[in-house]
């Protein structure tokens, strides 16, 4: 590729040409056949547009809030793990340019960077993406170095009882760098002769049992709802929201009835998500199950889109099916494998000028402006037609 990426799309190229094979396929592959990681980006070019003419949109807004925090943009950095595989600055790199683009970065508990070095490098908002251990001390621990830290949320991804098939990591035999946050808490040294490293430790650290639980506001019994066929504990969300003061929001919900559990447990936040395509291959696309997810909850809490963003009309195609924010993943790790902290920058900034020119020529000057009638789904290009 010879000059500048002039869009989002290109940087995976360089992110290719710049990464060892096995830490490009750690970040671009998916789970199994690869479906629903193809499909997360198929689906929005499905979506079409119903613009608006005869609009004044000679100044355009897209600034916003999320949880009361004031961002540039609806556009926020999703939790990804181990970023020193991308660059060597790892998410510092990330953070800074959050920082430099006035938006929010959730940093995972899997990143190379810890909690403490990434808190301390820069003045971005930041929330704390956790798992669940079956060692509950070692999720407590985190949570609380969030929290003293200065993070302002907790994100709790719920769609990893156990690790996807990621088949490129295991004919890698995906070799994982030290955990930094988890380091002297838990074991990183897995006996796995079958598939990657990574999947090893997920299987030995991670908690399938963690289910939904209603706290009454009356007293503290507890009306558990199994999650999938796993057994039934005490020990769930409501664990812990008694252990922060921080609000939670919940990442990997896909239907009407976990939005609607979601919302009786409490969350402050729902990220619509299926992990980029990591874990349960042939779920549905995330931009397709966004407006049931938006309609089971009513309003009650903010719904964010995480998956498949790749451009600015992206973007408006979510917030116009209810999102109040995306996420982006992939993208960000692209644009600091291929430019570092420029490169994250970069993407952010292309996104936004998509984004800016997706609201004149679709006559919204504001976010507010953007409603469900300014797009058509496939359900309706295909009702229109019989």
């Amino acid at each position: 590729m010879v000059g500048e990426p002039v869009n989002v799309n290109e940087f995976q190229e360089l992110a290719r040409q710049a990464l060892p094979k096995m830490y490009y396929d750690f970040f671009s592959g998916g789970a199994e056949d690869q479906h629903t990681l193809k499909e997360n980006v198929e689906a929005f070019r499905r979506i079409t547009f119903r613009p608006r003419m005869l609009v004044d949109v000679s100044r355009i807004d897209f600034s916003t809030t999320v949880l009361g925090y004031n961002i540039s943009a609806p556009i926020m950095i999703a939790p990804s793990g181990l970023h020193k595989l991308a660059h060597p600055e790892g998410e510092i790199a990330t953070a800074r340019a959050a920082a430099a683009s006035n938006t929010i970065m959730v940093l995972s508990s899997v990143s190379s960077c810890t909690i403490e070095e990434v808190a301390s490098s820069c003045n971005a908002i930041r929330f704390f993406q956790i798992y669940v251990c079956k060692n509950r001390d070692i999720s407590a621990q985190l949570v609380q170095r969030a929290e003293r830290n200065g993070y302002k949320a907790i994100v709790l991804t719920v769609d990893v009882p156990r690790p996807g098939r990621r088949e490129a990591d295991i004919k890698n035999k995906m070799i994982v760098p030290p955990l930094k946050n988890i380091e002297g808490l838990v074991s990183t040294e897995v006996d796995n002769d079958e598939g990657s490293i990574l999947e090893g430790f997920s299987k030995e650290a991670l908690d399938a049992s963690l289910c939904w639980s209603c706290f009454t506001d009356t007293d503290f019994s507890i009306r558990c709802f199994s999650w999938c066929f796993y057994n039934v504990k005490v020990e769930d969300i409501g664990w812990l929201r008694s252990i922060t003061n921080l609000p939670i929001l919940i990442k990997g919900v896909l239907t009407r009835e976990d939005a609607i559990k979601a919302t009786e447990v409490g969350v402050a936040g729902i990220v619509v998500s299926n992990h980029g395509g990591r874990q349960l291959d042939y779920t549905p696309a995330t931009i397709t199950v966004l407006e049931e997810v938006v309609h089971a909850v009513g309003g009650k809490v903010p719904v964010f889109l995480d998956g498949g963003v790749r451009r600015g009309t992206d973007v408006f195609k979510a917030l116009a099916l209810g999102a109040q924010a995306v996420l982006i993943g992939r993208p960000v790790v692209y644009g600091l494998a291929a430019k570092g902290e420029y490169g994250v920058r970069k993407v952010i900034h292309m996104l936004k000028d998509e984004l800016e020119l997706t609201m004149a020529l679709s006559g919204c000057p504001s976010m507010k402006d953007i409603t469900r009638s300014h797009v058509r789904t496939e359900h309706e290009k295909i009702h229109s037609m019989l």
